[in-house]
């Protein structure tokens, strides 16, 4: 199945979703300090291996990490050429003061955002899609 490439039809129908709990990003360098955890996400980069996850096992593995995000899930299937989603989202949550992680999926875009902000962040993103109708 296609993914949608329409900008008007990605925003009204992206139908944002606030997964519960707590994230992290951490910097791994070597996948075997996972000790057999899946991470949410990972990307490796020259520096080390970016891995997101629960802040809990990020914890129970004893891993650095500062930043704590709330997940957010736009459920909408974006095609990965899709243009202009990442960029109305992104601009939506930054007039609202919001800073804005996105990650893009083979069917969805997620957004790690501030986790004090999760709330407000699916608030303006469920009226963005409302102005878009």
């Amino acid at each position: 199945m296609a993914g949608e490439t329409s900008l008007s039809t990605l925003l009204r129908s992206m139908s944002p979703h606030l997964h519960e709990g707590a994230y992290v990003f951490c910097s791994l360098s070597d996948a075997a300090q996972l000790g057999g955890v899946q991470p949410l996400g990972s990307f490796q980069e020259p520096e080390g291996l970016t891995v997101i996850l629960q802040r809990q096992q990020a914890e129970q593995l004893r891993l650095h990490y500062s930043y704590v995000a709330a997940w957010l899930t736009l459920r909408v299937h974006s095609a990965l050429e899709a243009v202009g989603l990442t960029a109305a989202v992104a601009s939506a949550l930054a007039h609202a003061g919001i800073s804005c992680n996105v990650v893009a999926g083979f069917h969805h875009d997620h957004l790690f955002v501030a986790y004090a902000d999760g709330t407000q962040a699916l608030a303006v993103l469920q009226q963005l899609a409302e102005q878009t109708q």
